[in-house]
């Protein structure tokens, strides 16, 4: 059973991490004191730091397990394995300091390297995290060829066990078998991607003393939601492990914010990171230090663009044009003029087409290049918007896609950008509004500083040059 190749896995992984802290110690003691490369053998013997190891290694595991870096690897997240792994080595640095500092009256404290405590760390957090990428490389070539596979079953046919199955066929490596689908509905025998109806609901019993399951995963249509109890019990009669794959994905995001209102859960059917004050200050510093910095640096590609646009059509430089912005309160949005002066009844519900005659020969190289949208720098400034965010939309165009789109008007729960998730995956000008709003949604629910600063580096390589632009 998978259960006791896990457990052999994480004693295995224990004793492979005590190996590496001890190897990424030893070397960050050769490499600072050891080899004289930057101090001769130091001032304390080699055996008062080899002796530390009897600390460190227990309390560096005790610090891993603290943040599940021994929970399976079977769908785990590399980039939060990696955080976990610096988070346990700045608390271990910290409680390291502080032991020395706390025993600095001891002589051989004292002159602990301080220089060795730097090179361990970095060296430790580099160790760890190619470490785990090689565990892991191994484990998923294992399961892609059919070995250490978890075996499963599905409870209720759903979009819900669809969903799963899809991603089940797409990700091998993740060494899923399912042995079948219980469902009250379906015909037996009837089946999905090959995964079959194997029986009733009622059958669930007999199928869990047969004891040939790693995992159930209760994968109820939401009508069936009556019986969710009772195949609950059911399961942990069992005593096998069981997952909850809910069928409301359709109105609840993936990631949904819940709260525990004394003992009753309370979950909340979006989550926005940047509803919090500390998230939205820190963006906006961002935004302002961003929108400094880039006008800065793009003053004089402005300037050109200035003089041109003067010098070959007439009309002001700067075009402002109405959008709707956080929470659906309107605003002005700048941009360079790349169109002869209009109607402004007339171009406020109309899209520019492919070889649009209103578009100047300035203004086309300047739309194809983004250098049209700089001007919208002052309004990150003014707090009208991101640098980074979903792109704000004309009101003629919001009131059609809010009764055509669902979840049109979520996007309004955060400030609009400059640019954003949807235009690096491609979604600008004349494409797929769906697809775009599907990208600005996870956007606003997934939201991190790290997203923005990778949408902004993508924006240099994938963002200025728009095809779409006409």
């Amino acid at each position: 059973m998978i259960k006791d190749n896990q457990e052999r896995l994480n004693r295995l992984h224990v004793v492979l991490d005590a190996l590496v802290i001890a190897a990424a110690y030893v070397l960050s003691w050769y490499c600072m004191l050891g080899s004289g490369w930057f101090e001769t053998g130091g001032v304390l013997p080699a055996w008062f730091y080899m002796r530390a190891l009897l600390v460190i290694v227990p309390v560096y595991l005790i610090l891993y397990t603290v943040f599940h870096l021994f929970t399976p690897k079977r769908v785990q997240a590399r980039r939060a394995e990696f955080a976990n792994i610096c988070r346990a080595n700045v608390i271990g640095l910290l409680l390291f300091a502080m032991v020395l500092y706390l025993g600095r009256k001891d002589p051989y404290l004292r002159e602990f390297s301080a220089k060795l405590l730097a090179c361990f760390f970095v060296t430790n957090i580099a160790a760890e995290t190619l470490e785990r990428s090689l565990i892991r490389q191994t484990l998923r070539s294992m399961r892609a060829k059919g070995y250490n596979q978890k075996h499963l079953l599905l409870v209720g046919y759903s979009q819900a066990a669809e969903s799963f199955i899809d991603r089940i066929m797409q990700n091998p490596e993740w060494g899923y078998r399912v042995y079948g689908i219980l469902d009250n509905h379906k015909a037996l025998g009837e089946q999905y991607r090959g995964i079959r109806i194997i029986g009733k609901l009622d059958e669930l019993g007999t199928i869990l003393s047969m004891n040939l399951l790693d995992e159930i995963a209760i994968t109820l249509s939401i009508q069936e939601y009556a019986g969710l109890e009772k195949v609950v019990s059911a399961c942990e009669k069992s005593g096998v492990h069981t997952k909850f794959i809910p069928d409301y994905n359709k109105f609840i995001p993936t990631r949904p914010y819940t709260e525990d209102l004394q003992g009753l859960p309370v979950i909340n059917i979006r989550r926005v990171p940047l509803n919090d004050l500390f998230n939205a200050t820190i963006k906006r510093m961002v935004d302002i230090f961003g929108a400094v910095v880039a006008l800065v640096l793009f003053s004089p590609v402005m300037a050109v663009t200035a003089i041109l646009i003067k010098l070959t059509s007439r009309g002001p430089l700067i075009y402002s044009q109405e959008r709707v912005g956080l929470h659906n309160k309107p605003f002005r949005m700048y941009k360079f003029r790349s169109m002869e002066v209009q109607d402004p009844k007339k171009e406020q519900s109309q899209w520019t087409s492919p070889h649009d005659s209103r578009v100047t020969r300035v203004g086309r190289v300047i739309r194809r290049t983004s250098i049209d949208e700089l001007p919208q720098l002052f309004n990150v400034l003014i707090g009208d918007m991101s640098l980074v965010g979903p792109r704000p939309e004309r009101p003629f165009f919001v009131e059609k896609f809010r009764e055509e789109i669902p979840r049109y008007m979520i996007k309004h729960q955060v400030r609009p950008g400059m640019t954003g998730w949807a235009q690096i995956n491609g979604y600008r000008g004349d494409t797929s509004i769906t697809r775009r709003i599907e990208h600005d949604l996870y956007y606003i629910e997934n939201w991190t500083l790290g997203l923005d600063f990778k949408i902004l580096f993508l924006t240099v390589f994938k963002g200025f040059i728009n095809k779409n632009a006409y």
